[in-house]
């Protein structure tokens, strides 16, 4: 059974790079891509992907708070935010959001599956070197 994956970023060209990445894995399958935060509540409301991407930073509504909505609907889709800022606070913001990690888009080529692994593991990824079993 394939991995069903929503993909969020508000540039094009960041999302093909991301699912250029993906499919690097033959059983996951993007299903969605969406411009910004509202386009993604609604295509993980509709499809209930697996894993969810979500852009920190897009129009309409952003990655957080996205993030929040979509956790609320208890739709059992394992969430992670890409970002490209990495400070001491944002694991705090990332996990209140509702989200199981991060992924810097300066690391993505090297972390982003082994991210997506962790997450569909039920661990949690918070950048390099800082991935573990969810509790």
């Amino acid at each position: 059974m394939s991995v069903r994956i929503l993909v969020a970023d508000d540039h094009d060209v960041v999302r093909e790079g991301v699912i250029t990445i993906l499919k690097q894995r033959p059983d996951w399958e993007v299903v969605a891509e969406a411009e910004n935060g509202e386009q993604a509540l609604s295509g993980a409301r509709q499809l209930m992907p697996d894993v969810t991407i979500l852009d920190i930073r897009m129009p309409l509504l952003d990655g957080l708070s996205a993030a929040q909505r979509i956790r609320d609907l208890h739709l059992g889709t394992k969430i992670l935010i890409f970002t490209m800022h990495d400070s001491s606070s944002l694991r705090g913001t990332v996990e209140k959001a509702g989200a199981r990690g991060y992924v810097l888009k300066s690391r993505a080529s090297q972390d982003l599956i082994r991210a997506v692994d962790a997450v569909l593991e039920g661990g949690t990824f918070f950048g390099p070197e800082r991935s573990e079993p969810f509790n």
